[in-house]
């Protein structure tokens, strides 16, 4: 008997759960708040990973790396910036184990103690701007564009695979310039890169916007961000980009000689997304079925069943399958054969219907002999007996149909919960009956914003980049109010 999975209505966090192990993405470890990320999942994670790598190295930037322990002192040179961290810091202490007197295993050796703590990076401004200290003497020295591939650190009480542990996998980028504008141009840029990805390549469409004062990231003068809305309505925030100014020029005294040999402090950014996009990827297309996934971004896009009664019938369909294989191959599709005789036609349907694989073709002798092949979709659950003649073409648009059916999807999900509302009471009623964005006037005060978060779990998502101005007054004070921001239960 098939066995009976929660669905996303019943109960939507436990729906998530369940599919990440049913697809094999990752596992919860021992160690409490990691997680072991699976080959599949982490295969779905590499390409992201590509992808964004090929767009930061088109815009100008190289990688490099940067060590995974910072001096605890560093972190002390930017008040805003440890504030913000300091509650998450995984800190070392000693730097040796010896054999426990009584037998009983290894204990840290008293003696062994660092002269100063090292922090496990949360983030790596610190260690990273003491390095561009020594880089940047003149002008000539900027721009610096780096990114760098790594994990940090967040002790998290309360973690959730992807979403949020205590290690996680992620990208940031870190850059000085000579001027203020440049800073703030390359922010924009950089969040523009985050968005363009999301919805070209994960299909998943992304408001892009500033986060509020209290929203932003710790040591920032802006923080640029883009969110998405997950399919139980709640706003994830998928990438951000921060105008960091001269902050940590000045905490690091990080100088320049302009062309007149005037020197000045440096101007920052940085920016980064991490295994949280996996996340969001599931829960913005996923269904009671298992994982759905963006054909752009889907491991294995083409996966074929032969069915069979004989050797002689295999032999056949082999032949047609790895013809039709290496057409497809050609063309850029990844496309895997399965004709392992171990599981049986229908349990590999249930397996790649779970994983999310965009086209899954079958092919039985009925099949062979009428020159047809049996063409499975998996973001309509539909099927169709197409023609083996030019089937390769024929996969190919539809993979692209796949791709742009997801995010049209998800965008007329997105609008169809997206609310606009001008009463307090009655923000409190949708917000608790219908979910989804909430755009709204706001008085601009912290205060405020810290009201409609205790009373409501609601944040500011955002100020919407291309927000019309439209003059009103605040739900909540009635106050004079510039323009609607977006409010949302979020992860």
């Amino acid at each position: 008997m098939a066995q009976k999975y929660t669905t996303r209505e019943q109960d939507y966090s436990k729906w998530y759960n369940e599919l990440v192990g049913r697809a094999d993405l990752a596992e919860h470890s021992d160690v409490k708040g990691c997680m072991v990320i699976k080959p599949y999942g982490f295969a779905i994670w590499e390409n992201i990973k590509d992808e964004l790598d090929k767009r930061f190295k088109e815009t100008g930037h190289s990688n490099a790396y940067f060590p995974l322990f910072i001096p605890k002192s560093y972190l002390s040179k930017e008040a805003s910036h440890v504030e913000g961290f300091a509650k998450e810091c995984a800190v070392v202490t000693h730097y040796r184990l010896k054999n426990a007197e009584d037998g009983s295993g290894v204990v840290v050796d008293p003696t062994a103690k660092l002269e100063e703590e090292l922090i496990v990076r949360p983030t790596s401004e610190t260690i990273i701007w003491n390095s561009y200290k020594n880089w940047i003497q003149s002008y000539r020295d900027l721009p610096i564009l780096i990114n760098q591939w790594a994990n940090v650190v967040r002790w998290e009480m309360r973690t959730r695979l992807f979403l949020r542990t205590t290690e996680f996998l992620w990208q940031e980028g870190h850059t000085a310039h000579a001027t203020r504008d440049e800073a703030v141009e390359e922010a924009e840029k950089m969040n523009q890169v985050y968005a363009d990805f999301a919805e070209q390549y994960m299909a998943m469409p992304v408001i892009q916007g500033l986060k509020t004062e209290s929203e932003r990231f710790a040591g920032a003068d802006e923080t640029y961000c883009i969110e998405a809305m997950m399919q139980d309505g709640k706003a994830l925030q998928a990438g951000t980009s921060h105008f960091l100014g001269q902050n940590f020029a000045k905490a690091f005294d990080v100088q320049f000689s302009d062309k007149e040999g005037k020197r000045d402090f440096v101007w920052a950014t940085s920016w980064g997304v991490s295994t949280r996009l996996m996340g969001a990827l599931i829960m913005t297309h996923s269904d009671d079925e298992g994982l759905v996934l963006p054909p752009k971004l889907a491991p294995i896009q083409v996966v074929a069943v032969p069915i069979y009664k004989s050797q002689e019938d295999l032999d056949k369909i082999s032949e047609r399958f790895n013809e039709l294989g290496a057409k497809l191959k050609a063309k850029g599709i990844s496309f895997k054969y399965d004709d392992d005789d171990n599981r049986r036609p229908g349990w590999k349907f249930a397996e790649y219907e779970s994983k999310g694989i965009p086209v899954r073709l079958a092919m039985g002798m009925r099949d062979f002999e009428g020159g047809n092949i049996e063409v499975a979709r998996r973001d309509e659950k539909t099927k169709e007996v197409v023609s083996f003649d030019g089937v390769d073409a024929y996969i190919e648009n539809l993979l692209e149909e796949i791709q742009l059916n997801l995010l049209n999807k998800a965008k007329a999900y997105r609008e169809e919960r997206t609310h606009k509302v001008d009463s307090y009471d009655d923000f409190k009623v949708q917000l608790e009956e219908k979910g989804g964005f909430f755009l709204a006037h706001w008085d601009g005060t912290a205060e405020t914003e810290e009201k409609i978060k205790q009373e409501t779990k609601a944040t500011i998502r955002c100020i919407p980049a291309d927000r019309e101005e439209e003059t009103g007054t605040c739900m909540v004070t009635g106050k004079p109010s510039a323009g609607r921001v977006i409010f949302a239960k979020a992860y």
